[in-house]
């Protein structure tokens, strides 16, 4: 069969088949204007509580200074090729050092995008006689990686250490006859439940068993731990997360990512993370930026005291109104309710239209049949009068939820001639 005839015979694949009456408006929305709370979409102004920029950063003066400066001298095409080639500077040295420093580990190699970067780093680190064990709730971006993976893997039930040592005696016994090793991979901060990984759990389990520790810090980075270092350092566990992995695209509100541990195991990924060898190399006023970002959230707690102090004003308020938040103790704030896809559409039409606020929306298949999940990302430039606002707007949707509003067509109906 001719591969266009597939395609189209697909219907555009689970997602796209639904695209004429989604498109621009439940998938690839369209927010306009500054990155703030309070943005347009569609023309209208929303409260949005799906971007990011957990520290406000995005929009901070001297952030979009130094973005706008090193454009000016530097342009957006330097360095010119990639790093083992013609990329290479002293900023990015510069940019390394300063994240290995922060994350307290030797060394760092800065990469240019997370999703990217992990899928290689995994790639680079396990060959076919080694086994990964991943926990079963991890990143589109390690499950990638995992699949590159020419050898055994174990998942483990999320978050479960009792389920996670059966996994690593099966690891462990496979090994020992391929002559292999072990790569447990987790995440920091499971970016859609909002729960931290249990690294005390994970890293106590290396007195039983012989393995590294991979840990993908994204939601972590900069927005939990004393000085923002992260899970591991909220846990005390730093020290014994082998590979310490986080991207730009969060509390930096930037691009990019980086991957920290010990000398030679940086060295030795530098020559074989593919993504980075044969992509061209960050361009400088990405780098010159994140330095900048990297110095406010040394310089800045207080940004990070603001962000925990809208954090628990709305997980709080949720709670206390009877919402189900699951077992979230970060910043991701999920919101679980009950209902079809057509109730999940209707609401979140209801929201965006008549409330006026914006709000990620998970559904079947990504979460089991019958269950909504609204995601939701509190930021330091958010106020305390959005989050009475969003709790009343929540409490007023969910109750047209429960008495069955949202069931047929009538916020949704002729969406398609709507959107277009």
């Amino acid at each position: 069969m001719d591969i266009f005839d597939r395609i189209k015979k697909s219907e555009n694949g689970p997602i796209g088949q639904h695209a004429t009456s989604i498109h621009g408006y439940f998938a690839f929305p369209k927010l306009e204007g500054e990155i703030k709370p309070r943005m347009k979409f569609r023309g209208k102004e929303v409260l949005t509580w799906s971007l990011n920029n957990y520290l406000g950063l995005a929009n901070h003066p001297e952030v979009r200074k130094a973005d706008a400066n090193a454009a000016a001298e530097y342009g957006m095409a330097y360095p010119m090729g990639a790093r083992m080639m013609s990329g290479q500077t002293t900023k990015h040295e510069e940019l390394e050092n300063a994240l290995a420093a922060f994350v307290n580990k030797p060394a760092a190699y800065l990469c240019n995008f997370g999703y990217q970067a992990m899928v290689s780093i995994i790639d680079a680190l396990v060959g076919r006689h080694d086994v990964i064990v991943y926990d079963a709730e991890s990143h589109a971006c390690i499950i990638d990686g995992k699949r590159l993976h020419m050898g055994q893997s174990y998942v483990y039930k999320h978050n479960d250490m009792d389920d996670l040592r059966v996994q690593l005696q099966r690891a462990t016994e496979y090994v020992q006859k391929a002559k292999g090793g072990i790569l447990v991979i987790t995440e920091g901060v499971f970016g859609m439940t909002g729960d931290m990984g249990n690294l005390k759990g994970i890293t106590d389990l290396k007195s039983e068993f012989n393995f590294r520790l991979l840990v993908d810090d994204a939601h972590g980075f900069g927005t939990i731990g004393k000085a923002g270092a992260g899970v591991g350092e909220h846990y005390g566990v730093q020290d014994k997360i082998d590979m310490y992995f986080a991207t730009f695209a969060k509390s930096m509100a930037g691009i990019g990512a980086f991957i920290a541990s010990e000398p030679n195991i940086v060295n030795y990924l530098m020559y074989n993370i593919r993504s980075q060898i044969y992509a061209k190399s960050l361009p400088m006023p990405m780098v010159m930026g994140s330095l900048k970002r990297l110095e406010l959230i040394k310089k800045h707690p207080e940004y990070r005291d603001k962000l925990w102090e809208i954090v628990n004003a709305l997980q709080s308020g949720l709670r206390e109104r009877g919402f189900d938040l699951g077992a979230s103790n970060s910043p991701v704030t999920p919101v679980y309710m009950h209902g079809g896809l057509i109730e999940a559409t209707n609401l979140i039409y209801d929201l965006r239209e008549n409330y006026g606020i914006f709000c990620s929306i998970v559904v079947y298949p990504v979460i089991p049949k019958g269950q909504i999940l609204l995601r939701l990302i509190p930021t330091a430039v958010h106020t305390l009068e959005d989050v009475n606002y969003t709790i009343d707007a929540f409490s007023a949707c969910r109750t047209k939820l429960e008495v069955g509003e949202y069931k047929g067509n009538t916020f949704t109906e002729g969406i398609a001639e709507k959107l277009k």
